[in-house]
């Protein structure tokens, strides 16, 4: 896991860690709104402890201006092979970015972090998926380069 990225040297990109968690989990229910600490339980248990050459949950931390060091995000990912016949690629379902540390190049950091874990893994494209009035993350994304990929979402309401 390369440990500094250059977007913003007063951001450091490093793997999870448990005592992280709340930091996490709180970032998530400032931000949706939903308290769901079992899910990041989960989700740290499957991500942050099993198959790290393959599964990426990675944690920004740093200072910004005047204010301490601290946790400043997380984005989670991994390799996914062969879908619908797809090549293995990466996935990103997951970044988030302390509001108040928004627009100073961490989500950027945390993305070229996971871009550079997937391309070490030998991948060479990367997806996530964005709800339609999600206008910030579509935003952000974009400008990372990022555009409508070959596949299209479908879903049915189930009864």
């Amino acid at each position: 896991m390369q440990e500094a990225v250059t977007v913003n040297p007063a951001v450091r990109v490093r793997r999870v860690k448990a005592a992280d968690l709340p930091h996490v989990i709180a970032l998530d229910t400032r931000v949706t709104k939903i308290a769901k600490a079992e899910y990041w339980n989960g989700i740290f248990s499957r991500y942050g402890k099993q198959r790290s050459d393959e599964r990426f949950f990675l944690i920004a931390e740093g200072r910004v201006g005047q204010s301490a060091a601290s946790f400043m995000g997380f984005i989670i990912g991994e390799i996914r092979a062969w879908e619908f016949g797809s090549s293995p690629c990466g996935w990103v379902f997951a970044l988030s970015v302390e509001p108040k540390m928004r627009l100073h190049g961490i989500g950027s950091a945390l993305l070229e972090a996971i871009s550079a874990e997937f391309r070490k893994a030998g991948v060479s494209k990367m997806r996530t998926m964005v709800a339609r009035e999600a206008h910030l993350p579509m935003l952000f994304f974009r400008s990372e380069g990022m555009m409508a990929g070959p596949y299209i979402q479908l879903e049915k309401e189930l009864d």
